[in-house]
């Protein structure tokens, strides 16, 4: 056998790739869902103060996990999509900010990828001199889009 766990079938892994794509979003489809400007999507940047002054995500909002239990109601419009962010692959801080929204029952994604993933492939970041576009990393992006047209 080429694997040590063969695949699963087909109807196992239609469900599973469902799930994950009705539970997580990419940078690239966040972007293009922000310049649409769909009047009821929410992003929530999850991380602290410190990282929010670093950069952020052009009209994110800022709702710390600790505080999404107690403020959400007054940040996030009732019926609003939301979707949350933290730093990136290796922090697990927009998943639990997508729990706690889940938890109040409303409708939430996680963006994979976070600001680091935002960031690398050149999208605009607020920053305190204002909007500014890091180089993009090839490694994350083509060059000559900014999708990837998967």
């Amino acid at each position: 056998m080429l694997f040590s766990v063969p695949p699963a079938d087909p109807a196992t892994a239609t469900a599973h790739f469902l799930a994950r794509l009705s539970l997580e979003t990419d940078v690239s489809d966040v972007h293009a869902a922000l310049e649409a400007g769909p009047p009821d999507l929410v992003v929530v940047d999850s991380r602290g103060a410190a990282a929010w002054r670093q950069g952020h995500l052009p009209g994110a909002v800022h709702l710390p996990t600790d505080e999404i239990a107690a403020r959400a109601a007054d940040v996030v419009p009732p019926g609003s999509t939301v979707v949350t962010y933290c730093w990136g692959p290796g922090c697990n801080g927009a998943t639990r900010a997508a729990l706690e929204f889940a938890r109040l029952g409303r409708p939430v994604k996680e963006m994979i990828g976070g600001f680091e993933y935002w960031a690398r492939e050149g999208l605009p970041v607020v920053t305190p001199a204002g909007i500014v576009r890091r180089r993009l990393d090839e490694l994350t992006a083509v060059t000559a889009t900014v999708t990837c047209d998967c």
